[in-house]
């Protein structure tokens, strides 16, 4: 590990140490993907006793992507400042004090829209403070199995939030006691927050640290020095990004209304995606490292990830295998993607690519959750009228063809003028 030059006598925290330190930065993960996650069993009491519509609940991701768009922007100044004891915190305090706020919003709109800027504004910096953490905890060869074990811990909350309704199905009256529910585990990431501060200045006083990961900072000078093949990729972080992620918020009313299934088993079915990707995502990461070809990895993800949104909408085939299909397409395209960007830009600029990809992210999810809503309403999508989300299935369709489209265009990049493995 990286030591400072003014101690260079001080051993390196012991291997125990920095697992346990992991634990809890990763205790913090899940807590804060729990909360993220927990209102896509609800949704469907926010139908029937709120009477939102499905424009509504769009936007109430819109709001939590507006408030990551401008903590983004802020370039990790306040990580910077603040150091990650403070930010962990910090953040974590504003995170779970978002959940608290939608659980209490007391069923009026503006109040849940609310807490869920709130939750924007602490859940992403939390992400990138415990990944900035993680930097002054483990070597080059540890970090990246540190990290995707902190990403799988992470999905565990998320699988747990999509599956309460099974689990927890006692709470399961209304909307809202399974998200006070949610706002209790939300306060795991000030404790874990506390805990990991704790840990960190004991280990300052005793260990020598590394230094902190820099975070991703957005320099609007570098914009125009990125090749093609790094914007081809954005376009699939865009595109893909863009249609799972609302599928995701309204999956649970669409599969009760439009393939009648039980809300338990919709439940199950929407979990199943974060699932697979907390065991597929590391060994489709190791397939690449093995044998390169990430830009035609990506092109088969982006292939298997085109029809399911069809399938889903317009063939009688078990719902479970379209899903499965997704699964597999969420798992391998980030696995691959994301590693990616490192081959196709100088590493001095890997922050503001991490960045300005992330950016066009946010606002591809933000203007679609909102659109796939709308949608639905206009065509009046309800168990009643099952046709009626044709048009949002549509719509995640052409998205998915685009995905396809610039993951190929990625691949023939790779063919004629990439030197190194895309």
């Amino acid at each position: 590990m990286t030591g400072h030059a003014g101690n260079p006598t001080r051993p390196a925290p012991p291997r125990a140490y920095r697992w346990l330190v992991l634990m809890f930065i990763s205790m913090s993960m899940m807590a804060n993907y729990y909360v993220f996650d927990a209102l896509n069993p609800v949704g469907p009491f926010l139908e029937q006793q709120l009477g939102f519509t499905q424009a509504q609940i769009g936007l109430l991701d819109t709001a939590y992507n507006i408030a990551a768009l401008l903590v983004l922007l802020a370039g990790g100044v306040i990580i910077d400042r603040t150091g990650t004891k403070r930010a962990l915190i910090g953040f974590g305090v504003v995170a779970a004090f978002g959940g608290l706020l939608i659980a209490w919003s007391l069923g009026g709109y503006r109040g849940m829209v609310a807490g869920r800027f709130v939750l924007g504004l602490g859940s992403e910096p939390l992400i990138v403070a415990i990944t900035t953490a993680l930097a002054k905890w483990f070597k080059a060869k540890e970090l990246a199995f540190a990290m995707g074990l902190n990403l799988t811990l992470g999905r565990l909350g998320s699988v747990a939030a999509d599956n309460s309704r099974n689990w927890a199905g006692a709470l399961f009256t209304g909307w809202q006691p399974p998200l006070l529910l949610a706002a209790g585990i939300g306060a795991i990431c000030i404790v874990a927050g506390v805990i990991y501060a704790t840990l960190e200045r004991h280990a300052e006083n005793t260990y020598e640290l590394g230094r902190a990961g820099q975070t991703d900072k957005l320099v609007f000078s570098d914009l125009l020095r990125f090749g093609r093949g790094y914007w081809w990729v954005v376009g699939l972080c865009v595109t893909f990004y863009s249609a799972i992620f609302p599928f995701r918020r309204f999956a649970n009313i669409f599969f009760t209304d439009a393939r009648g299934v039980s809300p338990e088993m919709a439940a199950w079915l929407n979990g199943l995606l974060p699932l697979t990707a907390m065991f597929a995502t590391p060994l489709f990461g190791l397939l690449a490292d093995r044998v390169g070809k990430r830009a035609l990895l990506m092109a088969v993800g982006s292939a298997l990830f085109m029809p399911t949104f069809f399938l889903l909408a317009h063939t009688s085939l078990p719902v479970y295998l379209p899903v499965a299909m997704l699964g597999v397409a969420f798992s391998l395209i980030p696995a691959v993607m994301w590693p990616s960007v490192a081959y196709l830009v100088d590493e001095t600029r890997l922050g503001t690519a991490y960045a300005l990809m992330t950016l066009c992210q946010q606002v591809g999810w933000a203007a679609m959750s909102w659109a796939l809503g709308t949608l639905n309403d206009a065509a009046g999508a309800s168990a009643q009228n099952p046709a009626g989300y044709q048009a949002g299935m549509w719509l995640l369709s052409a998205l998915s063809v685009l995905g396809l489209f610039f993951s190929y265009m990625l691949w023939r990049h790779e063919q004629t003028s990439t030197p190194h493995p895309a």
